[in-house]
């Protein structure tokens, strides 16, 4: 039975709400837990499906993870690993996106994995291609079946490996780091995705024990060890959220703090921000949203990799775009099918035409 939700108009957003951890980050970091042989302890954990389903994932595969969802705390302990049933693990197939990043730590803990078809959100293409690949060079044998894809590590083991992603995929990256960390030898990542998650996500495979180091040029290069231990370590904040509400505060004319938002991290979208003409305050704690009563306007925007402006702050922002004077153009370059939401808001009054080919 599908839930409904009640929504009645007409009021300002005002008051104060807390970020807690990314959602692009959490489940990678409880990921990386497998790689360890020790527990680890993850905090700023959020109420999110894929924490649901990764938390099943590793239940599956013999990893404990307790989740006190009032302190927002995680301990994940994987010192009794073991081999999922595939059957079970059909069970969660459409649910995620996240199986895929399975792969590297299962190969390295138990010698296989296995992947089901995976789901996610229907934003557009997002193939595994480039997961695969990358397993490939680092010596993993592939073997597409219909029902998904079964992967072992070689009897001589994964080694390290040059990659070159033609596009600066999060996803391949997040693979590469996850499965190089424990590789024999160099890995060198070249056209890496550099997103704020990527770079936690880091931070974390350093606690561990990796050695990883990032050049300007989207260049990572990764020395792989035997083994790694537990991290403790606290999740960045969610800037997608941190963005919905700014978005929400400036649509309802509201005023808005977010706690635990991260300028660094916001850059652009606050520049974009303040072109629409919204207004903020940032303190050491996080970031007031406001609107300042004058009337918005309109922009040319175009999403893109990190720095660029975050493909996922695109709807939230076109939903305040709603509210502004003038015709704005946003030109969605990440996903082919990221304005699916433009129909819901054309039954509520809004004036929105998609175009599938470009105007320029």
């Amino acid at each position: 039975m599908s839930s409904v939700l009640r929504v009645e108009g007409g009021h300002p957003l005002r008051g104060e709400i807390t970020v807690r951890g990314a959602k692009n980050f959490v489940p990678k970091a409880m990921v990386a837990s497998l790689l360890a042989d020790t527990p680890s302890e993850l905090y700023n954990v959020p109420l999110i499906r894929d924490v649901d389903v990764v938390s099943d994932l590793l239940g599956l595969h013999g990893v404990t993870a307790d989740f006190d969802q009032d302190r927002g705390t995680m301990m994940l302990d994987p010192t009794n690993v073991k081999i999922a049933s595939r059957s079970d693990i059909d069970t969660l197939a459409g649910a995620s996106r996240i199986p895929i990043l399975f792969c590297g730590p299962l190969l390295h803990q138990l010698g296989e994995a296995f992947i089901p078809e995976l789901g996610g959100c229907a934003i557009g293409g997002r193939p595994i291609d480039f997961h695969l690949d990358t397993l490939r060079k680092f010596g993993a044998v592939v073997d597409k079946r219909p029902d998904g894809v079964r992967i072992r590590r070689p009897a001589s083991g994964m080694h390290g490996a040059i990659i070159e992603l033609p596009f600066p995929s999060v996803g391949a990256t997040e693979q590469t780091l996850l499965t190089a960390v424990r590789n024999e030898g160099i890995t060198t990542l070249r056209g890496a995705a550099i997103e704020p998650e990527i770079m936690d996500l880091i931070n974390v495979l350093q606690k561990m024990g990796a050695i990883i180091s990032v050049d300007t040029d989207r260049t990572i290069r990764i020395e792989g060890v035997e083994k790694l231990r537990g991290y403790r370590h606290t999740a960045l904040p969610d800037r997608i959220e941190a963005a919905s509400w700014a978005a929400a505060a400036l649509a309802t004319h509201g005023d808005i703090y977010v706690r635990g938002a991260l300028q660094p991290d916001m850059t652009t979208f606050l520049n974009t921000f303040r072109k629409v003409g919204g207004a903020f305050d940032i303190d050491a704690h996080g970031i007031r949203f406001y609107h300042p009563g004058e009337r918005l306007h309109s922009i040319a925007l175009e999403t893109a990799v990190h720095p660029g402006f975050m493909t996922d702050w695109q709807q939230p922002l076109v939903v305040a775009l709603t509210q502004a004077d003038g015709l704005s153009i946003v030109h969605e370059t990440v996903y082919e099918n990221r304005f699916g939401f433009a129909s819901a808001l054309r039954q509520m009054g809004a004036t929105i035409q998609v175009y599938r080919e470009c105007l320029g």
